[in-house]
Order: structure tokens, then C-alpha cells, then sequence
């Protein structure tokens, strides 16, 4: 059952849509390419899955010294938040293969890090791709009560301070996701739309097992078979969760509440004046599409107008994509919200958090585009 519904007006340019649903298909017919994962997105499955278990491997050995065991802390974190951006993604989107069972298993790695992708696929598949900055139901702009992501929240006193917190708050993101926020989801409604949702007693069960499993192989193996206090386990743990924290918070961030995008609200009969996929264009930003290292480590997620419109499509292609994007956004005088370099995207992120914390600030309201 869903709650206040918002729709979107679709009956309205519809040409945008489907052009450039047209023209990526084509490329990817006449480059005789699928649109799932070829062999370098494989490569980098197995190089990410490696860096995580990698360390994970050598610091479980008890072979090495307290600061290399440190150090492979650190960087279980740079790979759990790699295998985050470029594998789990892409799989619970259905987007990795073609085959249901590989995308299955690949999605299980986003619960192996103590994440839940059943959650994920309603909050962030569903939700928040059909919602996309609405204040009230996408939650992703719900990240912490002292953290304002959207103009038409409450003000509070304390976000006069967010653009310092915020960064701090991201860092714990998936300490919270791990002992917090998925048993949180399963309990809580409404849940965006969706209010008394019910889940099914599979994913109960698997919440359950894999939760266990992660605390199982992170917590009492370590302290079991290691030569370590428990203020030694308490650091690596926590350094391994804000690495992968704050990697995955800012880049999540710098997809959607930056200067340029934008922060619609319904109408009085809770419709959008607009069309979904013009939506999603004028709430979504991409950055640094010439860093190829940097959108190899973080799958695409820095070509977030292409994961929008085609969340099927494997984030391996949007690179090329991209570029037929933005022409048929031109050629429509539809925005391409992009910044040029990473460090372009922190800083508008940091003033919008600014302005977001100011309660003089006053946003002026988004008109059909």
C-alpha cells in the first residue's frame, strides 16, 4: 500500500525519453556489445574481491605485525567500498548479467559486508530511483537528523554546523548500516511510499544468517584467533568502517545534492510537473568523467544521469554512453548537470551543505523545466 503516491507527468515530453532510450540502444547494437558486464568488468570483480578478502586473508593469519594488520584494515575498507560502488551495485540493479543466479550471488557480497540488498533494492532500486530528491520520500536524503539534504526539511539549529558534521557523519555510515539501519528498515513504517510492507520470511532469514556471519568472521574470529586486546580489534574495526564510510558517503552525496541539482515538490494532486526521466536529469549530477581511475574504482557511480536512466545497463558502459546523453540533453535544452573534476563536486557539496544549514537560506521553488 502506498502512501501519498507521487506520480510523475509523463504525458508530457516524452521525446526526450525515448531518443535517447533510442540512441543508446543503437550503440550498443551497432557495436555488437552487451549492455551487462564484459571481461574488464570481471577483471575488476575479481581484483576488488581480492583486495577485501585479500587483507582479509593475511590480517586473520596472525602473521604480520599490529601496523600491517592496521594497514589491511584500511584497506578492506578501500575494498569493501569498492565492491560496494562497482559489484554489489551493479548486481542488485540486475544490471551485471543477464543470468538472475549470477546476479544473485554477486548481490550476496553486499551481505557478506554486512549489508542487507534486500533493503538496499527498496530503498535505493525503488525508492530512491523513482523518487529521486523528494523530500519525504526518497531516503537518501535521510541520512541523520542533525543532516539536512533537502531544502524543504525543518531547520534545526545544530545544521548550522552540517557542512563541518556531515563529513564526520559519513564516516560512520556503514557502522550504522551494519548494526543499525537495515534491522531499522525491516521494522519501520512507512518506508518511503510503502506503508505496512511486508516482508517475506526468506529475507528475514537471510538478514539473520548473513548478520551472523559478518559479525562471525569481523568480531569473534579475530578476538578468538588472534594475539590481540580487544582495544586492538575495537581500532581495526573501526578504521575499516570509516575508510569504507566516508569513500562511500561523499560519493553518494556528490550525485545529488550539489549546487546544481535541483529539489522538485509535488503539486496539490502530489504530481511532479514533469517527466520522470526529465526528473531525473534536473535532480542528478555527474563529475570527473575524465578520471578513468577514479570511475574504475567507484563503477560509474560518478555517471549518475546514465545509471539513472539506464539502471540495467552495467556501470562499465556509461562512460561511453554519457557522451550520447549529454548531446540529446543539448539538442532537448534539458540540463546535464556535470562538474569537471572531483574535487569541483566536494566543494559545491560543501556549499550546498552550507546553504542548506543557513536558516536564512531561502530556496526558490523548481518549475517544470
Amino acid at each position: 500500500m502506498s502512501v501519498e503516491k507521487v506520480t510523475f507527468n509523463n504525458k508530457i515530453d516524452k521525446e526526450f525519453s525515448r531518443t535517447v532510450k533510442k540512441r543508446v540502444d543503437q550503440y550498443f547494437k551497432e557495436n555488437n556489445l552487451s549492455q551487462h558486464a564484459n571481461a574488464s568488468m570481471v577483471i575488476k570483480t575479481v581484483a576488488l574481491l581480492s583486495l577485501y578478502f585479500g587483507a582479509y586473508a593475511l590480517l586473520i593469519s596472525g602473521q604480520f605485525s599490529l601496523g600491517f594488520m592496521w594497514v589491511m584494515c584500511i584497506a578492506m575498507g578501500v575494498g569493501m567500498a569498492g565492491i560496494g560502488f562497482s559489484v554489489a551495485h551493479d548486481a542488485l540493479h540486475g544490471a551485471y548479467s543477464s543470468n538472475r543466479t549470477i546476479n544473485y550471488l554477486l548481490g550476496l557480497t553486499f551481505d557478506l559486508m554486512g549489508a542487507n540488498g534486500y533493503i538496499w533494492k527498496i530503498t535505493h532500486n525503488i525508492i530512491h530511483h523513482t523518487y529521486t530528491n523528494i523530500h519525504g520520500h526518497d531516503e537518501d536524503l535521510e541520512v541523520a537528523a542533525f543532516i539536512r539534504l533537502s531544502p524543504h526539511s525543518e531547520h534545526k539549529p545544530v545544521h548550522r554546523l552540517q557542512h563541518i558534521l556531515a563529513f564526520f557523519a559519513y564516516s560512520f555510515a556503514t557502522f550504522f548500516w551494519v548494526f543499525v539501519k537495515d534491522y531499522w528498515y525491516f521494522f519501520k513504517s512507512p518506508l518511503g511510499p510503502y506503508e505496512n510492507k511486508q516482508h517475506p520470511i526468506s529475507e528475514w532469514v537471510t538478514l539473520i544468517v548473513t548478520k551472523i556471519l559478518y559479525y562471525g568472521y569481523t568480531i569473534a574470529l579475530p578476538l578468538l584467533l588472534l594475539d590481540i586486546t580487544w582495544y586492538h580489534w575495537l581500532i581495526g574495526f573501526m578504521s575499516l568502517h570509516l575508510t569504507a564510510g566516508f569513500i562511500l558517503g561523499v560519493i553518494f552525496q556528490l550525485a545529488h545534492v550539489v549546487e546544481e541539482t535541483m529539489h522538485p515538490e509535488p503539486n496539490e494532486d502530489n504530481v511532479i510537473e514533469n517527466h520522470w526521466a526529465i526528473h531525473e536529469m534536473i535532480t542528478t549530477n555527474n563529475f570527473a568523467r575524465e578520471n578513468k581511475p577514479l570511475s574504475w574504482f567507484i563503477g560509474g557511480l560518478n555517471f549518475q544521469i546514465e545509471h539513472h536512466l539506464f539502471p540495467k545497463v552495467c556501470s562499465i558502459h556509461y562512460p561511453q554512453i554519457s557522451y550520447i546523453v549529454e548531446d540529446t540533453a543539448k539538442e532537448f535544452g534539458i540540463p546535464y548537470n556535470h562538474h569537471p573534476t572531483f574535487r569541483q563536486a566536494v566543494a559545491s557539496h560543501y556549499r550546498t551543505l552550507k546553504k542548506f544549514g543557513d536558516p536564512g537560506f531561502e530556496w526558490q521553488p523548481t518549475t517544470a523545466v
